[in-house]
């Protein structure tokens, strides 16, 4: 784990080291250096600059960057939203020969401390592939626990990949922060 871990909002000049490292991530034989990868499930772009373009502009919406000051600098990432009345967190990319070292468990820790106390949302939320399951466990292991609540993966649309099986959906996780009982907006 680097030393001189720092955190900060990405800005238009990011947007391709950030594709570049989400793909690198979850897509292709890259991808198979950590335990991330999606490569056994889909196909195609996981993200483009399109797409961060659009989460970087949008308000009450960042991209987080985990960054050494030594090279290489971009770590890790994280899309991070306020979505009805919650944070939501996905996009979470850490360089897939660094995955175990535990930037990830401190880029999710600095996501939700956004969330909590800076914009004092009550809970965090999120969508993961319902078969992924260490993926869950390691969300679980942090507190986040599985809502029952599925949502259909988007075939036919490329900009989510192309899945390589028919099966894929996506399950709702959240995270209730102790400062509030009160729920979110709606889930459906």
């Amino acid at each position: 784990m680097p030393r001189s871990l720092v955190f900060r909002h990405a800005t238009a000049d990011d947007i391709d080291g950030i594709v570049a490292l989400v793909e690198s991530a979850y897509r292709g034989d890259a991808s198979r250096a950590g335990w991330t990868t999606e490569a056994d499930l889909l196909d195609g772009r996981r993200t483009g600059a399109d797409d961060v373009d659009a989460s970087i502009a949008r308000p009450g919406s960042v991209i987080l960057l985990a960054e050494s000051r030594t090279p290489p600098p971009l770590l890790g990432c994280a899309h991070v939203a306020q979505e009805d009345g919650c944070g939501y967190f996905g996009m979470f990319s850490v360089r897939p020969t660094l995955q175990g070292a535990g930037i990830g468990k401190l880029l999710l820790a600095e996501a939700e401390r956004l969330v909590r106390d800076s914009w004092r949302l009550p809970t965090m939320r999120m969508t993961v592939i319902d078969i992924r399951h260490e993926l869950i466990a390691f969300y679980e292991r942090r507190g986040y626990h599985r809502t029952g609540i599925y949502r259909p993966f988007p075939y036919g649309d490329e900009r989510f990949g192309r899945p390589r099986r028919d099966d894929l959906r996506f399950e709702v996780l959240e995270k209730r922060f102790p400062m509030s009982a009160l729920p979110c907006g709606d889930m459906a």
